[in-house]
């Protein structure tokens, strides 16, 4: 399984693709490519998905230069880029800090 740190720096440098669902959710939010490897700088895993349906994922939050807070969930698989199943910029009323959900 990939590290934070592979994901980071994968992430940082550009390495990564798109599900079809994470593209189209991209275009839909309004996020770009430059902002993830932004936010990449300062990613920390806020939940694990070690059962996800089709591989191991996490869900990592970091923060573009202009503070916006994104929600990028990753596959943890092994692999020549880091895969993006979905992202997102989470609602402050469903999140503490961004960081736990509010249940």
């Amino acid at each position: 399984m990939k590290s934070l740190q592979e994901i980071q720096n994968e992430l940082q440098a550009g390495n990564f693709e798109f599900t079809r669902h994470a593209f189209k959710r991209a275009i839909e939010r309004n996020i770009s490519e430059a902002e993830i490897r932004e936010a990449s700088v300062t990613v920390e895993v806020i939940e694990d998905y070690p059962d996800d349906k089709y591989s191991p994922s996490c869900l990592i939050l970091g923060f573009t230069q202009k503070n916006r807070a994104l929600h990028i969930q990753v596959s943890r698989i092994e692999s020549d880029v880091v895969k993006i199943i979905t992202l997102y910029e989470p609602e402050p009323m469903q999140w503490t800090d961004y960081r736990r959900r509010i249940h």
